[in-house]
This record gives structure tokens, C-alpha cells and sequence, in this order.
């Protein structure tokens, strides 16, 4: 995830990253549903219904073309929320199940974490930064090997 303004060497870098990766990388996305499953199988959250929670999901999705093109036609996003409790922090989480799009409040690392496990589309294959985002987060979590071979 951008977390700066984003430079010129920030950009070099990404292409530089995309070119190094991309022909070793195949689709590999997980689902919405998949990503909730893996949230709460590692986690101890607590889900929770909110009209205003769901909005944020729906809302982001919606307001934002990249996003929205991972809708299929004729859908609209079916948020679910949660929250966290990680040493105090109480980390939001929304997830919408029909695009696989996930928001993370307030945890940079589990932001980073379910970035490596949802992986990638054939649309993100071809766009420099979701590569090298992808590739920085399976870094992180020692997943490169994994995902290569």
C-alpha cells in the first residue's frame, strides 16, 4: 500500500521490480470469501454488522475504477467487517466477498500479510505497482521461493 507521496524514484523502482518478476508470475487471486476464511482462522476477530462500516467497503470499492472493474457485471460489493484486538491496537477490517478487496485500519503488517496471501489477477500481472507491491509483501513474509516454483 502507497503509504507517501508517491516519486519518480518510487516509480523507477516499481517498473524496475515488474520487469525483474513479471514473467515469473502466474494469477494466483484469492476470493473474498477465501480471504475471510484465512482472517478468521488466524485471527481471533470479532465480526460485526454496521451500516456505516459497510460503507467504507462499499463506498471505496465503488468510488474507485481499479476496484470496481473486479466487480462482475450487474454486482454490487457485499461487505463484511471486523475488528481485531492486536495488543490493545482494535484494527478494523472490511472485506468484500464479491471483488476480493480488502481494508485494513490501523496495521500496516496485516495489510502486508493479506496482501502476499491474496496474490494476483491477470489485470494486476500487467500494472508495474500491484507487481512490485505483491513482490515487497511476499518478500516480507519469506513467500518467494514459494511463489516462483
Amino acid at each position: 500500500m502507497v503509504r507517501e507521496p508517491v516519486t519518480k524514484e518510487m516509480l523507477e523502482q516499481w517498473k524496475k521490480v515488474f520487469e525483474q518478476y513479471k514473467d515469473k508470475l502466474q494469477a494466483n487471486r484469492k476470493t473474498g470469501q477465501e480471504l475471510v476464511e484465512y482472517i478468521t482462522s488466524k485471527y481471533e476477530v470479532e465480526r460485526f454488522k454496521d451500516e456505516e462500516a459497510d460503507k467504507v467497503i462499499y463506498y471505496n470499492i465503488m468510488e474507485n475504477e481499479p476496484l470496481r472493474s473486479k466487480l462482475p457485471s450487474d454486482t454490487e460489493p457485499n461487505p463484511v467487517t471486523f475488528y481485531w484486538n492486536n495488543n490493545g491496537n482494535k484494527v478494523f477490517i472490511g472485506v468484500d466477498l464479491v471483488s476480493g478487496f480488502y481494508f485494513v485500519e490501523d496495521d500496516e503488517v496485516l495489510w502486508d500479510e493479506l496482501c502476499a496471501f491474496q496474490g494476483l489477477d491477470e489485470e494486476d500481472l500487467c500494472n508495474y505497482y500491484c507487481v512490485a507491491e505483491y513482490i515487497s509483501c511476499i518478500k516480507k513474509f519469506g513467500m518467494l521461493e514459494e511463489i516462483l516454483n
